[in-house]
């Protein structure tokens, strides 16, 4: 099933209030969307703010994210789930493919690890 992509400020505002898991090279930011929305499907955004860097960088940055959750979100995201990935400065751009692949895959481990287990 391909991505829908989020284009709607309200969707990202929405994903800004719920679960995030930061990385060395970028912010997941994971919501579970309600009962009685478009239940179906993975949503994902992306953003990059201009503290990444110029228009160029941040075109970079963005093309980078989008190609990793392509790779990684049709195997770990949930189905009924909005993400939102977020660049970082100087280590999306920079950092190598593998680097951000491992840490997509630990980020979604860490926004669906079961949140109820009792701690010893």
């Amino acid at each position: 099933m391909p991505l829908q992509t989020m284009r709607k400020r309200a969707e990202f505002l929405a994903a800004s209030r719920a679960r995030r898991q930061a990385t060395a090279t970028m912010v997941v930011q994971a919501r579970r969307r309600p009962e009685g929305h478009a239940a179906t499907g993975i949503r994902v955004g992306y953003t990059c703010s201009k503290k990444v860097g110029n228009a160029v960088a941040r075109n970079r940055a963005k093309r980078r994210l989008r190609e990793v959750a392509r790779a990684i979100l049709p195997d770990l995201g949930h189905d009924g789930w909005d993400y939102v990935l977020i660049g970082r400065r100087d280590t999306t751009v920079a950092a190598p493919y593998e680097s951000l692949l491992g840490d997509l895959r630990y980020a979604m481990a860490k926004l669906h690890a079961d949140r109820n287990k009792s701690r010893p």
